[in-house]
């Protein structure tokens, strides 16, 4: 039978991350947004909240920033750092963020319980989430995770590989041993996991950056096999911009903060495809924890996450929406549950803000679709130096 294991202690503290995440807390939990009023600097005020901490995954907002391409649209953007204890669709169902980044099923999950948000640009086109295993654990595809000690993080970032699996004809509640795995790759490096959850942007960069203790270098891609959700079918969307639904509906002066936000929010990410050397200092002068090394790799994963985006950077495609939401109501996780209940009613998602801003865009003579992107190649340095 399967069994789920807790990994140094992680159960008290998921218990107390998930008591914390209910509550949206943040380091500003009392300053409200004001997506209509005037700063003293005829500026619009805006609160925008990331879903996690700084790092290149959100490099664009942070260049539109620092490039002044929210100020340049009359916007005074103030960028709240995410962590373990934010649920950035929580921050911005409860008033203290005009928008957020999250992805989508878990921010559908939160509109089922009763959060008014709208996904207004849909940034990643593509899934961001691996599973990698050593080349020796011969697991190139979710029929060999049979019998194998599995990998993941849980809150909502598991049904892309329990989908993979259940298509497989493999069940995740008696064929694996499911392990509990930290926000780190070192049950995978120590062999206490045969395959792990990884970000390709974060935790895959993370093994490279590692010693190979039978070479003395650092450990290769041809060390690892990659499991790729895209490759399989399974994969759902992850970063979007999230709006707040009523205030779409019914208050024109947000209506109109929101496509400009949009809007320069784009330029940012046209800028980082274009300037990612430039983009990943911005990140690290930001205030991230990560090396520069590290911050490289992210961006340049990041851009291939985004890029190309034939039909313009931000629109929502309604065959991935369709995916993402069915994988949502179908697979069950560990516990027997699915992310959705059902169809997720109302005004879930919008082009009309992001088709505004690829007009304007495209009107200027700025490339909104990247067909000719083509990513870098970044060395990595020890421990992403």
């Amino acid at each position: 039978m399967r069994r789920r294991r807790l990994v140094g202690g992680l159960a008290a503290a998921l218990a107390v991350t998930l008591t914390l995440a209910a509550c949206g807390s943040s380091d500003d939990d009392s300053a409200e947004p004001s997506g209509g009023a005037s700063s003293a600097a005829g500026l619009t005020p805006v609160k925008l909240q990331l879903q996690w901490f700084t790092q290149a995954q959100f490099a664009g907002y942070i260049a539109a920033k620092e490039k002044g391409y929210y100020k340049d649209a009359g916007l005074d953007v103030t960028i709240l750092e995410g962590g373990t204890d934010i649920v950035p669709q929580t921050v911005l169902a409860q008033g203290k963020a005009d928008f957020a980044i999250a992805w989508v099923p878990k921010a559908l999950a939160s509109r089922e319980q009763g959060a008014a948000i709208t996904d207004i640009a849909q940034i990643f086109q593509r899934s961001g989430t691996l599973q990698v295993s050593f080349k020796d654990k011969n697991i190139t595809q979710p029929a060999d995770l049979k019998g194998k000690k599995v990998g993941d993080w849980g809150f909502g970032n598991e049904y892309e590989l329990f989908a993979a699996m259940t298509k497989a004809g493999v069940d995740p509640s008696k064929d694996i041993t499911l392990v509990q795995q930290q926000f780190d790759m070192k049950g995978l490096l120590s062999g206490d996991i045969d395959a792990a959850q990884a970000m390709s942007y974060n935790e895959y960069a993370q093994v490279l950056e590692a010693t190979n203790p039978a070479t003395g270098k650092l450990y290769q891609p041809s060390d690892f096999n990659t499991m790729n959700w895209n490759d399989v079918g399974t994969a759902m969307l992850q970063d979007a911009i999230w709006a707040n639904t009523d205030k779409l509906q019914g208050d024109k002066a947000y209506q109109d903060t929101a496509t400009k936000f949009v809007t320069a929010s784009i330029k940012g990410w046209i800028y980082c495809r274009d300037n990612p050397e430039d983009c990943r200092d911005l990140v690290v002068a930001a205030g991230s924890k990560l090396g520069k090394s590290h911050q490289l790799w992210q961006m340049n994963e990041i851009n291939k996450l985004i890029w190309p985006s034939p039909r313009g950077i931000g629109l929502i495609d309604k065959t991935k929406w369709d995916q993402t939401v069915t994988i949502a109501k179908g697979t069950k996780n560990a516990d027997g549950d699915t992310v959705l209940k059902g169809d997720p009613e109302g005004l879930a998602y919008t082009n009309d803000y992001v088709d505004k801003a690829l007009a304007d865009l495209k009107g200027q003579g700025v490339d909104v679709a990247g067909t000719g992107f083509k990513p870098t190649t970044v060395t990595l340095e020890k421990d992403g130096a």
